[in-house]
């Protein structure tokens, strides 16, 4: 056998062959880096024996010489999964997944669609052939070895236990996606450290958790120490004073499943990050993951984590993040540290999207995938709970019980609004045993009334936007949320015209991101100076983010929705009652769940007799499950193709914003051109194109084509789309961009 020194991982640049990286150093290596990180879902050796054999195929010599620069494509995955299934036909093929997809990502087992990789049995089949070559060749301490036996939970032993067997097989499913994505991140990792030895170095360097425990409460106690005795004891602090301090008493329990039922205004986001916090640190878990529906109140929620716990220590990682304001605000070192936790969230706080977490937990691409292992012994915050999709749940729930079943983890259920995801008949896969941070939320809900709700009766005709602008001259500081972009910006049209341009704010998604922060900035500066307030706005509002509104105008839509808004009423109880005011809109809800929740609601109301106690939690259990009665769980069959092992199309499948629904443009608007010259000067990457984010518009593929047909887009770089000069006029510093935006597929499926 030639001499080990012979075989390389990886060449560098202009240096000697003494220099590169050695195969066998970079083989170990990996499989240490993939032990330790599957060591926390008791899967250590799995982990090992993965990293081990994942570059096998590199000791073929076709990969040595194209090292040395012959320019040819080698498969060198392959190998190790071949590898691993001749030790064992049945456990071997679970590692197999793992080992031929680190680069090209998780197979289907069989058959495969457009765009995906090769099936998995099509690649050991290939490479069983050039198997006996390579173990010609590799060290015998690398090849040869028997598997270990499977984590006890996936024990064929178990199986008795288990009527149903589709379920124990997605158990080992959701398992070869941890274990891919210790492997693909212990790969990368290694990977940094030879070739960017200086970047690789500034990777972590967080405070620990128990360090941020202390100073979220020490920032909490200031917060609190500046109020004045009348505002301590005022009727909504004296609540989150409440929430605060069950928060705080229930993270000494075992990790589990939680619900944190507050009412909007109660202090939710510090609250629940203390109670994230001081768990983790009396159960020894390794992060807080909150997860957040909306950029604009990751946005929000990030930054009041930034005052209490550093700017250093607080990692956002959604699309619409700045890279350049980022790191005008914390620095180039604090940036590029948190960019490389980004890639595998290997930090104490993360604050992400639920786009970005659900399909973390069910993509098949390794750079998607990467993250997972991090997500085992964790606190997951769910923000806005209400607001996971429907169409999705049984996947998305039986994902959340195995986190806390199989991978250490707790589950934090945040809401005003308490969705029906309990396990129940008809819905087993719900969850379990959850337990109440807050004792009687309904209770609690009572003591901080706020508002008063007037509900339009059975037989009140719909609102004009002629007549509803009206009557809005009446009201100082009014917020109005409409079902859709066009109806947003139809009534503030009305609005102008009854009563001119000053003090009216429109918020949709037809506005970038850039615009909409900047306009929240404002209507929140006139709210506290008392100054003339109207806002018109798409449902985008009324979900997590801070105004305080003397009075609310809601379309009536859904319960909990229309609830949410309500949040934006008298907030922080300064007057002794604000007014929330629901009508029904002249244009229904977008199809799909927005326009089976109305349905829900009008039924609710007539056998209610025309009010609801939005306070009532049987109300809202009932509400859920009717909205989820009429709702197919499994939308695209991602259950079934689970259980068959079909990783690419689970992948291909489960995505929240589908692929082509959406078509993004950058807009004219800040900094955009500026940050578009230096892309046509230097060329595209990731940085460049990430700086783009916070100016970009995601519109309906039909006002997209004839955008397009009328010249008024330039392609700067492949799929990337901005508007002519002749034509940036399209875009309006009020309404943003001024297009007939309906939609042809399914709206639901657009995140606003």
């Amino acid at each position: 056998m030639p001499e080990r020194l012979d075989y390389f991982a990886r060449s560098l640049d202009e240096a000697p062959r003494h220099q590169w990286q050695k195969l066998e150093d970079h083989l170990k290596a990996v499989a240490l880096k993939a032990a330790a990180s599957a060591d926390h879902f008791g899967s250590r050796e799995w982990g090992y024996w993965a990293g081990l054999w994942h570059d096998l195929g590199k000791y073929l010599p076709q990969f040595q010489s194209k090292l040395l620069g012959k320019r040819i494509a080698v498969e060198h995955s392959g190998a190790g999964a071949a590898l691993a299934q001749r030790h064992d036909k049945d456990m071997g093929t679970l590692l197999a997944f793992v080992i031929a997809g680190h680069h090209t990502g998780l197979a289907n087992l069989i058959t495969s669609g457009h765009n995906q990789p090769t099936p998995l049995a099509e690649r050991l089949k290939a490479n069983e052939s050039i198997l006996g070559e390579i173990l010609t060749r590799a060290p015998v301490d690398i090849t040869s070895y028997e598997l270990p036996k499977l984590p006890q939970f996936l024990q064929v032993g178990q199986l008795a236990q288990k009527q149903d067997v589709a379920r124990w097989r997605r158990h080992h499913e959701f398992w070869i996606r941890f274990l891919f994505s210790a492997v693909v991140d212990a790969d990368r990792l290694d990977a940094q450290e030879f070739t960017e030895p200086d970047v690789a170095r500034s990777r972590g360097r967080f405070s620990p958790v128990a360090d941020l425990r202390k100073s979220l409460d020490e920032y909490i106690d200031r917060k609190m120490r500046g109020l004045s005795q009348t505002a301590r004891e005022s009727p909504v602090n004296l609540v989150r004073a409440q929430v605060l301090q069950a928060c705080r008493e229930n993270a000494l329990c075992q990790p589990g499943i939680f619900a944190l039922t507050v009412p909007t205004g109660g202090g939710k986001t510090l609250s629940a990050m203390s109670f994230a916090l001081r768990h983790s640190q009396v159960n020894n878990l390794r992060r807080v993951i909150v997860v957040i529906p909306y950029t604009s109140i990751i946005e929000q929620n990030a930054e009041e984590y930034r005052k209490a716990l550093g700017v250093e220590n607080v990692v956002e990682h959604h699309s619409n993040l700045d890279p350049v304001e980022a790191t005008a605000r914390a620095g180039e070192e604090i940036t590029l540290r948190h960019h490389l936790a980004s890639e595998n969230w290997d930090a104490p706080i993360i604050v992400t999207t639920s786009v970005q977490f659900l399909e973390t937990l069910f993509s098949n691409r390794p750079s998607r995938c990467r993250k997972l292992h991090n997500v085992a012994k964790s606190v997951v915050i769910l923000d806005e709970v209400q607001t996971l999709p429907p169409g999705f749940l049984l996947s998305i729930v039986e994902s959340l019980n195995e986190l806390v079943d199989h991978y250490g983890c707790t589950v934090v259920l945040s809401t005003a609004t308490p969705p029906a995801l309990t396990a129940r008949e008809g819905f087993e896969v719900g969850l379990r045993s959850v337990t109440e941070i807050v004792p009687n939320p309904a209770a609690m809900a009572k003591q901080l009334q706020r508002v008063e709700f007037r509900w339009p009766s059975v037989d009140e005709e719909v609102e004009s936007w002629p007549s509803l602008a009206a009557k809005l001259r009446y009201h100082h500081q009014v917020l109005v949320v409409v079902h859709r972009r066009a109806d947003a910006r139809e009534l503030a049209e009305e609005v102008q015209k009854c009563h001119g341009s000053d003090g009216l704010y429109h918020l949709s998604a037809l506005m970038c991101p850039a615009h909409r922060s900047e306009v929240l900035a404002t209507i929140r500066e006139k709210l506290a100076a008392g100054a003339p307030c109207r806002v018109i706005s798409t449902q985008l509002v009324e979900a997590g983010v801070d105004v305080d509104f003397p009075v609310v105008y809601r379309a009536l839509g859904g319960f909990d929705s229309i609830v949410q808004a309500a949040g934006r009423c008298n907030r922080e109880g300064k007057l002794a009652v604000g007014m929330v005011k629901i009508f029904r809109a002249s244009s229904p809800p977008p199809r799909g769940t927005p326009r089976r929740a109305i349905e829900v609601t009008e039924a609710l109301l007539r056998d209610a007799g025309g009010t609801l106690d939005p306070d009532d939690p049987v109300l809202f259990d009932r509400y859920f499950r009717m909205l989820y009665i009429g709702e197919n769980q499994d939308v695209k069959g991602i259950q079934a193709l689970r259980q068959e092992f079909n990783f690419a199309a689970v992948g291909h499948e489960f995505q929240i914003i589908e692929d082509g629904f959406a078509q993004p443009v950058i807009v004219p608007y800040g900094g955009a051109e500026e940050r578009l010259q230096v892309l046509r000067r230097k060329g595209p990457s990731t940085q460049r194109l990430r700086s783009l984010q916070p100016f970009i518009v995601n519109i309906y593929p039909n006002a997209f084509e004839k955008l397009q047909s009328a010249g008024a887009l330039d392609e700067v770089q492949e799929g990337i789309c901005t508007l002519t000069p002749v034509f940036r006029t399209q875009y309006d510093s009020t309404f943003g961009f001024l297009v007939g935006d309906e939609p042809t597929g399914d709206p639901d499926m657009l995140v606003v």
